[in-house]
C-alpha cells in the first residue's frame, strides 16, 4: 500500500504544472492552424503564421482551475476574426462587451487581440512576424494537406 501512495506522490509531483488560458487560431475551414498563444502570469504569447489574410476562427480554452475562480468573466470559447499580415483582430459580440472590459464599445466591434485581453488583465507579447514559427501542428498558410 504504501508502493502505491509512494508512486502516485510521485507520479503527481512530475506532473507538468497546469498552464493558462489557451488560445488557438484556425482558418474558417477548422483545416488549418494559424497561430497559437498562451498566458502565464499576466503575460499573453502568441505567435501567428505572418503570410495569411482572411476571416479566422478564434478558439480559447481556459483550466477548470480558472473556471472555478472565474479569472475570465464572459470570456466566450469562441470568436470570429481576422488575421492580416499576422495582426488578428477580434469580432466581439454584444453580450462580452460590459462597463468592466470594454466601456465604449458597440455590439459586434472589432478589437485587436491586445486591446480584447487587456480587458481580462493580460498584456499580448507576440512574435515578429517575420521568424519561421515551429509549434507541433501548426503549418504556414497556402499548404495543401491533401
Amino acid at each position: 500500500m504504501k508502493r502505491r501512495t509512494l508512486s502516485l506522490f510521485l507520479l503527481l509531483a512530475l506532473a507538468t504544472p497546469a498552464q493558462g488560458l489557451k488560445l488557438i487560431v484556425w482558418d474558417r475551414e477548422l483545416q488549418t492552424k494559424l497561430g497559437y498563444g498562451e498566458s502565464s502570469g499576466s503575460k499573453f504569447s502568441v505567435q501567428m503564421v505572418p503570410n495569411y489574410s482572411g476571416p479566422v476562427v478564434v478558439l480559447f480554452s481556459q483550466t477548470d482551475e480558472e473556471k472555478d475562480k472565474g479569472s475570465f468573466p464572459g470570456l466566450q470559447s469562441r470568436y470570429d476574426g481576422t488575421l492580416k499580415a499576422g495582426q488578428l483582430t477580434l469580432q466581439a459580440p454584444e453580450q462580452r462587451l460590459s462597463t468592466q472590459s470594454v466601456t465604449s464599445a458597440a455590439p459586434n466591434t472589432t478589437l485587436t487581440l491586445a486591446r480584447f485581453l487587456s480587458a481580462f488583465k493580460l498584456s499580448v507579447a507576440g512574435q515578429p512576424s517575420g521568424q519561421t514559427l515551429s509549434l507541433p501542428g501548426l503549418k504556414a498558410a497556402g499548404t495543401d494537406n491533401k
